[in-house]
Parts: C-alpha cells; structure tokens; sequence
C-alpha cells in the first residue's frame, strides 16, 4: 500500500491548493532490520537504482583489488558514485582506469549529458562534446574493468549477467540487505549493468550497516563521505545531505525515486520510494522523515534548505506554488 508523501501546490496570495500528490513509501530500519518507522508499504517492491551502487563496489574492496591498485579514499568514492561529470570527477576516473591498465574506450556505460548542466541551471557551450568518462556510472565501470584485469575476466562481457563479476555483485548485494540472491527481480539500469529490485527495507538494511560500516562497507562508507562532491556534485542532493551532517549521514540516490540514507550515530537506515518516479519528491520526504525522527531540527541556515519545500516557479521566475511533504511517520 502506497500513500500521498509529497504534495505540489498552486496558489496566489498566500492561498495554496493542493495540485499534485506524490505517493510512495518510507522504510526505517535499524542495524539488525527491525522496522523502526514507516510510511505506507515498508516491503513495497522497488528496483534500487543508482542507491546499489556501495553493494556493487563491494567485490573489488574486499578482493583486495582496490588496495593492491593503490586507489584511495577518492577513487572508492567514485566507484559508489552518480557523479556531475565535472573536472575533478573526470580526473579521478581517468585516473582509475589508467592505474588498472584499462582504457576509457572499454567502459559500457554509454554517454550523456553531464549531469551537472541541469543541476546548476546552465547549458553546455556551443560544440561542447561528452563520452562515456562523463557518464555519471563512470566511476563505477572503471571499477568494474578493474577487477576485471586483476581477475583475468573478459572485459568485453563485463555487464552480462552470467559474467564472474555480476555473479559476484548479485552474491554482495544479496549479502549486504539480506535478500535471497533469487529473490531479487533483475533488471537493466540506465548504464546498462544489471539492476537489483527488492522491498524497501530490505534497501533500508543495506543502508543501516553501510553507515556502520560492516567489513568492506567501512572503507566505501568513510569514502563517500570524505568526499560527498565527488559522489554528487554542486547543486545536487546527495551532497547538500551529507553536507548537513558531515561523516554521519552516508546518502544516494537512484533514478525514478529513490533514496538511501544510512545514520551512522543512530545505527539507522533510511529508504524512500516516490512511486512516480520523482526525485524531488523522494528527496523532500528523505527531509521530512529525518526531522521526525529527530535528526534534523531544522533545516534553515543548512545545506538542505532548498530540497526540503522548494518552490515552484513558473517561465518568468514568478513563485506558483510549491513542493511540500504531507505524511505522518508512524
């Protein structure tokens, strides 16, 4: 069962009305998987998008490929990032594929936009060309190419689902949120890598333990948020979160959705679905959920004051309405 999370308003002089109506679902959990709080379904079923992305880095970090290739806290930042495809991004990926003999040619993720023209408002200049290093799953395909070359596996495959590597990230996804390897419905992500759908908080789980940082979560916990720039990127949500509370929220969001907070200090895990796909959304109930639980008085003077109720404008700037959250977490 789904309920409203988020609503968008339309009004004139301070009178708004109700225009649009988000529905979802919020899963709390602690480090053992009991359901602390919860909104709507808890075990509402979701593909875990870009959120899996910590779980998916996990085969090279506790192979000891990361260590061996000298990588440190920014390139495990960057295997667990949705990065804005700026020059310090770039710079690290190509770093990474260049320390595992890999080339840029081989990743699979294909190419877009960089994501921080929408994030900042701008457009790219007149000619300006992108490839797959600009793909913000960059960082985690060099990953992927690295343990293929210390694995001695194909690279050509790397993304099949029969492939040594995706049958080991399944097994660490399935380990780190406890879900039965066959349990999990199989899909295909924007970057073309297989993508896990489970219930939520299942998510909320993985989430709980990657802010405690079990085994080989602690280093790609402690990565993310060292550098939550490189993970995210200005303007973005991921980071203002992280910023909010700098080393003790650990948070990712996924396409059409979703988003994932681990609480270190309060050994909690967060996981939000916006069932129609809206990151604004799933990101203003994120907020919400983490002020009721008291985790976040307010959000004025903070990193996140313009995620939680934005507003709404039309062409010519002028405010219509906003967004705000509208469920009671129980």
């Amino acid at each position: 069962m789904l309920e409203p999370l988020v609503e968008s308003t339309r009004g004139v002089d301070g009178v708004e009305t109700a225009e649009c109506i988000h529905v979802g679902a919020v899963a709390v959990v602690d480090v053992t998987g009991r359901l602390v709080a919860q909104a709507g379904d808890p075990d509402f079923q979701t593909f875990t998008r870009s959120t899996i992305k910590p779980f998916q880095a996990l085969p090279l970090v506790e192979g000891g490929g990361a260590a061996r290739l000298g990588w440190g806290s920014e390139e495990l930042a960057l295997t667990c990032a949705s990065h804005s495809g700026g020059p310090s991004h770039l710079d690290v990926v190509r770093r990474m594929l260049r320390s595992a003999g890999q080339d840029a040619a081989r990743l699979q993720c294909g190419c877009h936009v960089p994501l921080r023209f929408a994030a900042t408002g701008t457009v790219p200049a007149a000619g300006e060309r992108f490839d797959a290093v600009t793909n913000n799953c960059s960082g985690k395909h060099a990953g992927f190419l690295a343990w293929c070359a210390q694995h001695d596996a194909p690279h050509e495959t790397y993304l099949e689902q029969a492939h040594p590597l995706q049958r080991a990230v399944r097994h660490a996804v399935s380990q780190a949120c406890e879900v039965a390897p066959d349990a999990m419905a199989v899909g295909i992500d924007g970057c073309s890598a297989p993508n896990y759908a489970m219930p939520l908080q299942r998510l909320a789980l993985g989430y709980a333990r990657l802010a405690r940082g079990d085994g080989a979560l602690g280093p790609l916990r402690d990565a993310m948020t060292a550098h939550p720039a490189l993970v995210s990127g200005q303007g973005r949500n991921d980071l203002a979160l992280m910023q909010a509370a700098p080393g003790d929220w650990v948070a990712k969001v996924g396409a059409d959705g979703v988003q994932a907070i681990g609480v270190r200090s309060a050994g909690l895990g967060i996981a939000v679905k916006a069932a129609g796909g809206d990151n604004r959304a799933a990101c203003i109930a994120a907020i919400a959920v983490l002020r009721a639980l008291g985790l976040l008085r307010a959000v004025q003077d903070t990193p996140l004051a313009a995620f939680a109720a934005p507003e709404i404008r039309n062409a010519r700037g002028t405010v219509t309405g906003r967004l705000r959250p509208v469920f009671t977490l129980r």
